[in-house]
């Protein structure tokens, strides 16, 4: 396989080998362009603020880095996605405690009642279900890539009526105005590109460690 073609792979067994060693920038600039939108956005959905979430993404990468020589891939034990996991969650419910123990800030009370002291909106730690919301961006993670590699196998004008139609939910009639094509020529499109993530979802997934 190609560097180009195993460029959006999820998690390669090959650059899991070469982050063994902490000099190789190029590995760890690879790594991190593949798990840092996945980590933030994480982070983002367990209740976290943009510069925590931040913060969560460089104590995660921190951690892998230092953690790195001790991991070793054995389907039978468990795998890197999980791993990365385990550290991610540890990273999120830190923060969490942090904010929890700190309390609520000063505000300023209006006339609304109804709305929730600041420490209660802050979500506990300890009740964090963030393995659920790790599957959904993996997921997303994984669709997205899968959509980068079709983008690059297909004519610029196929991607844009998927892109349009499928993905922005552009109405069929305005796409095929917009761009100068048949109604048919949308739906067609539309099927054929289906099917190409549908089969790069699924080459990903038999390559995930």
């Amino acid at each position: 396989m190609t560097p180009q073609a195993d460029e959006f792979l999820p998690t390669r067994r090959s650059l899991l080998s070469r982050l063994k060693d902490w000099d190789d920038q190029e590995s760890w600039k690879d790594f991190f362009d593949t798990y840092w939108k996945l980590i933030y956005g994480v982070a983002i959905k367990s209740g976290l603020n943009d510069a925590e979430a931040q913060d969560v993404v460089q104590e995660a990468v921190i951690s892998v880095a230092k953690k790195m020589h001790e991991f070793k891939y054995d389907p039978a034990v468990g795998s890197f996605k999980g791993w990365l996991l385990l550290i991610t969650r540890r990273r999120i419910a830190d923060h969490l405690r942090k904010r929890y123990r700190q309390g609520p800030v000063v505000e300023h009370r209006s006339a609304d009642t109804s709305r929730t002291d600041t420490l209660e909106r802050i979500p506990d730690p300890d009740s964090l279900n963030v393995d659920a919301v790790w599957e959904e961006e993996w997921e997303k993670n994984l669709v997205d890539a899968a959509i980068r590699k079709v983008k690059r196998q297909v004519k610029p004008k196929q991607y844009q009526m998927f892109d349009f139609y499928v993905l922005k939910n552009w109405p069929v009639t305005k796409v095929a105005r917009v761009l100068g094509v048949n109604i048919g020529q949308v739906y067609l499109a539309k099927h054929r590109l289906a099917r190409l993530v549908k089969k790069e979802i699924s080459e990903l997934e038999k390559k995930m460690i």
